[in-house]
Order: C-alpha cells, then sequence, then structure tokens
C-alpha cells in the first residue's frame, strides 16, 4: 500500500480516474478539505474520503483555460507571433530615448 500524502493547500492532485483538482482550505474543525477542480467547480470532501482515495500529487495543469468552457480559440489570442509595434518603433525609446 502506497504511503498516503498529507493534503496540502495550493498543491494539485489527481483521482484514479485523471480528474485533477486543486486543494484551496483545510478545515481542521469540520475536518473537510475544501478543493477545485481543473472545470472550475468546487467542493468539499471529508478527510475519511481523502485517505480512502488515496489521490496523488500532480504538476498544475499548463492549459489555464479548464475553468472557462467557453471559450474559443480566438479568445487566446495570438501567442506564436511576439506583439511589436506596428510603425517599427521601439516603445523603450519613450522611457529612455536614444543618445546621439
Amino acid at each position: 500500500m502506497p504511503v498516503q500524502d498529507e493534503p496540502e493547500v495550493g498543491s494539485w492532485y489527481s483521482t484514479v480516474d485523471g480528474e485533477q483538482f486543486k486543494i484551496v482550505a483545510i478545515d481542521e474543525d469540520e475536518e473537510t478539505i475544501e478543493v477545485q477542480y481543473f472545470n472550475g467547480d468546487v467542493g468539499e470532501i471529508s478527510l475519511d474520503t481523502w485517505y480512502e482515495t488515496e489521490p496523488e500529487k500532480t504538476a498544475p495543469p499548463e492549459d489555464w483555460s479548464g475553468p472557462f468552457d467557453d471559450l474559443v480559440a480566438d479568445d487566446f489570442g495570438d501567442t506564436e507571433v511576439p506583439h511589436r509595434p506596428s510603425d517599427g518603433t521601439n516603445p523603450l525609446d519613450i522611457i529612455e530615448p536614444e543618445e546621439l
């Protein structure tokens, strides 16, 4: 039987069926853990359930769009092309003018 990790606020975990969630709070008095799933849903699990299900600690998802189910490709912007002024000027020249 694997050693069970203690729940840690701010850490990401995954269940055996691949569902990812982040621990957002632990209530020691109520013995509950508040979690936010990758899709944005918020839930609460008991400490007993935590130890029964044995979630595994995982890296945070690289895709930040999980909670935003109504996004389309255009909402992400053009991430392949660096943003530069169209007139060819250097925006830093306004802050630090070139010395002649």
